[in-house]
């Protein structure tokens, strides 16, 4: 016996089944065969089983039986190979039942896949597929009222004095970046290209927090990150982590001396000066 989610060389107890199951159940591989090859057969179906993918002159498409399991006291599943060209991996599932007196049945047919079947990866909504750099010019992707990265913000105000201040210290608008929002666009920009774990800014002679084209953010990011202003940069106009760095620091200096040491005094002793005597 093997278990559905076993290898079909691999005997191994069911899981989950009885420590007895039902003899004539067991038995009943001919009968879930004939009904699994019955289901399989070639038909004019449209809608029905995928055997409009088999060619009617091929071979048989239930293949050796790998195995059952135990669904209950009187129902088990017995599995069958399947050889339809699209479906490598999966298996016929024929359902048999019986009670005590009763002669066994047919309870359902079911193609389902193996271990090792090629299956569809799990369905993604399409706000969640969207990437950076899919948006196009006229593309709309609205934030959903649930978006965790926003929370409420402050209303606007009648009197004008009060409305350009909120407006100038950023409040004024319906949401604002939650703290949540903050966290996640903190940890994406300090793993991302302009973090300080990037190639380039372990060579870079100093961090952009020293860089006189670093530009600090307002608010709680100020702290740690800012907006090169560098046109020369890789990251002008870029946000950067406060330890990123690049060649384009606006301190870094160039040691434009002679390789070759030069002595104060040079002494030419290549030729001989005499004074002659008399």
């Amino acid at each position: 016996m093997t278990s559905p989610g076993a290898s079909f060389d691999e005997p191994v107890e069911p899981v989950g089944a009885p420590a007895r199951p039902d003899p004539m159940l067991v038995e009943a591989v001919g009968i879930a065969r004939e009904a699994a090859e019955d289901e399989a057969a070639p038909g004019d179906d449209p809608v029905g089983s995928p055997v409009l993918t088999v060619d009617a002159e091929g071979g048989d498409p239930v293949g050796e039986h790998v195995g059952f399991e135990t669904e209950g006291e009187h129902a088990l599943t017995h599995y069958f190979e399947s050889n339809y060209p699209g479906y490598v991996g999966w298996r016929w599932a024929v359902t048999v039942a019986a009670v005590p007196g009763e002669p066994v049945t047919v309870s359902e047919v079911v193609l389902l896949p193996g271990p090792s079947a090629l299956t569809a990866p799990e369905w993604v909504p399409w706000s969640r597929r969207v990437r950076p750099g899919d948006l196009g010019a006229g593309d709309l992707l609205p934030s959903g009222p649930e978006d965790h990265r926003l929370a409420p913000g402050y209303l606007a105000n009648d009197d004008p004095a009060v409305e350009s201040l909120a407006r100038e210290v950023g409040l004024g608008r319906k949401r604002v970046m939650s703290r949540e929002g903050r966290l996640e666009a903190a940890e994406r920009w300090h793993n991302g290209e302009f973090g300080p774990r990037s190639e380039i800014a372990r060579l870079a002679p100093g961090a952009c927090g020293t860089c006189g084209f670093f530009m600090q953010l307002a608010g709680s990011m100020g702290a740690a990150f800012g907006v090169c202003a560098n046109e020369i940069a890789p990251a002008d106009g870029r946000v950067v982590h406060a330890e990123f760095g690049c060649g384009a620091h606006s301190e870094a200096e160039v040691d434009t001396s002679s390789t070759v040491p030069v002595a104060e005094v040079v002494y030419d002793d290549a030729t001989l000066d005499f004074e002659p005597r008399g």
